[in-house]
């Protein structure tokens, strides 16, 4: 293994060199057999360990209209509003799927100053134009055999999972953590993603209560992320 740690290691893992105190990554010593995670208290000796950082995968909330397909509503603008700050916390991304906008709004920046315009939530929406600026406010339509693939693994959020697909925040954190990224998909309806079109194209299914509990789509949004989060290992 060649050290450079002004920059990167180069070598059978291929990896970066994460510098003298690195936040997160993993550490492989001379005649371990697994590797472990480096944490900021890790003590290694740097040309005699093998210290390299994986990227860790992007988590996108992901907001589906079962509201209204033909007129863009107040629920609408005030869900984008309130999960814009909560993408920006957790430094995720921000996605809707068949939203009506207005026509005429072509991009993301176009569309996140309209909504913007008339609202006071997050900060009279300037973490959504932020996000925008930034690239990380996208608009679809309705997907129709999946969801874009750029935006990580589809992760269907309902009280009601598939046993077979049922998946936990620990669980999600892990993939985040080994460089995969996520897609949370929440449902703006009364009964949120109560679509049998939706359902299959999520491979993991996330009751975030673990109960079976029904949760405000605002309360939802917000929870999600936080609660995945905080099972991320630093």
């Amino acid at each position: 293994m060649d050290y450079d740690c002004a920059g990167t290691s180069r070598g059978f893992f291929g990896p970066t060199c994460v510098g003298e105190y690195p936040s997160h990554g993993y550490l492989a010593r001379p005649g371990a057999r697994k590797i472990e995670p480096l944490g900021q208290n890790a003590e290694f000796k740097m040309g005699r360990d093998i210290v390299f950082a994986m990227a860790r995968g992007r988590m996108t909330i992901g907001l589906y209209n079962s509201y209204d397909r033909s007129r863009f509503a107040e629920a609408h603008r005030r869900a984008i509003a309130r999960a814009a700050p909560i993408a920006l916390a957790f430094d995720g991304n921000l996605a809707t799927f068949g939203f009506p906008f207005e026509e005429g709004l072509i991009t993301p920046q176009e569309v996140a100053g309209w909504v913007s315009s008339t609202t006071s939530i997050g900060e009279a929406g300037l973490y959504l134009r932020e996000l925008a600026q930034r690239g990380r406010f996208q608009t679809f339509g309705f997907p129709k055999r999946g969801f874009p693939p750029q935006l990580g693994e589809p992760i269907v959020t309902t009280n009601r999972p598939d046993p077979k697909k049922a998946t936990t925040a620990t669980a999600l954190a892990g993939l985040l953590q080994r460089g995969t990224s996520i897609l949370l998909v929440f449902g703006l309806g009364r009964r949120g993603l109560d679509d049998r079109d939706v359902y299959p194209l999520g491979r993991y299914h996330f009751d975030l209560t673990g109960r079976g509990l029904s949760l405000e789509t605002a309360t939802a949004i917000g929870a999600a992320p936080a609660l995945i989060a905080a099972h991320l290992v630093e």
